[in-house]
């Protein structure tokens, strides 16, 4: 019978079990997703009925990621259905480094590579998502800055991105950082934003979809994200720390729906940053889904170097590398994301109209 060896630390002495590494347990994970599920009302996570399968059905492995490859490449013959009314969402999550600007830029420039016209508003004074997309973002330009001053509507600072006509982006520039302070004393304060996305303006920019990219943080720029939107979508990365301030970030959701923005529902949740060699990333996963349920897009986003690599270039993954991983995986998450249709749920006190 063949002897198995416990673990060695670098001394050369045996772990023990109980304490190798500082991986948390199971239990662990699910406590963290369950206070998270616990800590809000009902009528925060909104409902969604996926229209359309995920994945090619009947093909193999390799036949699948050939058709993939082909919406890319090819986008002119695998349309995403439009929304049959204009969609505001705020990407949020104050925890940093969750794929928050990544998955915005990535599911914004999907939509419109497949038929639909976005525009992405950057709310983070680092323009990390401006840079992305590859737009002009440097001190001076027409910004969110101007806009949420009174000083531009949001159609005169938006730019078209190089790659693609069918993608705006309204940028964010240094002027941005501090913002917060000038915003503080101002009327409306926190509805500058909601007060400067009118129908009239994003008519003018003609687009269906708008993703507004919030910093990492749940301050006054993150608020005027809140009011303008009534949808928000939350990527978690697939590991334990990300869970912790996932409790907080809904309370606060809860509390701008309940004082400033009835509408206001999570509508997604996209779960980022999958390494399939953890065991850890599995049980995040399954305890996400338990939790919230339909609101989890089924598909999940790998840890990629492309995805990583990008930015630096100013493009997305689905212009740096088509034939990705990360770019395959974040088309099928916005096919799935545009498929859907949204059940909103009626603010209380509110009778049938």
């Amino acid at each position: 019978m063949p002897v198995t060896e416990r673990p060695t630390s670098p001394s050369g002495r045996t772990v023990p079990r109980e304490t190798r590494g500082d991986r948390p347990s199971a239990e662990k994970v699910r406590e963290a997703v369950s206070d998270a599920a616990a800590s809000v009302g009902a009528g925060v996570v909104g409902a969604g009925e996926v229209l359309y399968p995920h994945g090619e059905e009947g093909l193999t492995p390799i036949a699948e990621e050939a058709a993939r490859a082909a919406r890319v490449l090819h986008p002119e013959d695998h349309r995403l259905p439009r929304p049959s009314e204009r969609r505001i969402i705020t990407v949020a999550n104050q925890k940093g480094g969750v794929g928050k600007t990544t998955s915005t830029v990535n599911l914004a420039a999907a939509l419109s590579l497949h038929g639909a016209r976005v525009l992405v508003v950057d709310l983070d004074p680092q323009g990390n998502a401006s840079t992305a997309l590859g737009v002009d973002h440097r001190s001076g330009t027409p910004s969110i800055y101007e806009v949420l001053l009174g000083e531009m509507t949001i159609d005169e600072a938006a730019a078209v991105c190089e790659r693609s006509e069918d993608l705006l982006c309204v940028p964010a520039t240094i002027d941005l950082a501090g913002s917060e302070i000038e915003l503080v004393s101002m009327l409306n304060r926190e509805s500058r934003l909601k007060n400067a996305l009118t129908t009239e303006a994003l008519d003018r920019l003609d687009v269906d979809y708008v993703l507004i990219d919030c910093p990492p943080s749940l301050g006054l720029l993150t608020l005027n994200a809140m009011v303008a939107a009534p949808e928000v979508l939350i990527p978690i990365q697939c590991e334990y720390y990300a869970l912790e301030g996932l409790s907080q970030l809904l309370n606060n959701i809860a509390l701008v729906q309940s004082h400033l923005n009835p509408g206001l529902h999570v509508s997604t949740i996209l779960l980022t940053m999958y390494d399939g060699r953890t065991k850890l990333a599995d049980q995040v996963t399954s305890e996400v889904r338990n939790h919230f349920g339909e609101v989890v897009l089924r598909t999940v986003i790998p840890r990629s170097v492309k995805v990583s690599e990008a930015p630096g270039f100013g493009q997305t993954v689905l212009t740096y590398d088509p034939g990705s991983r990360g770019a395959m995986s974040y088309l099928d998450a916005a096919r799935e994301f545009a498929a859907r249709t949204m059940v909103r749920r009626q603010p209380e006190g509110e009778g049938a109209r």
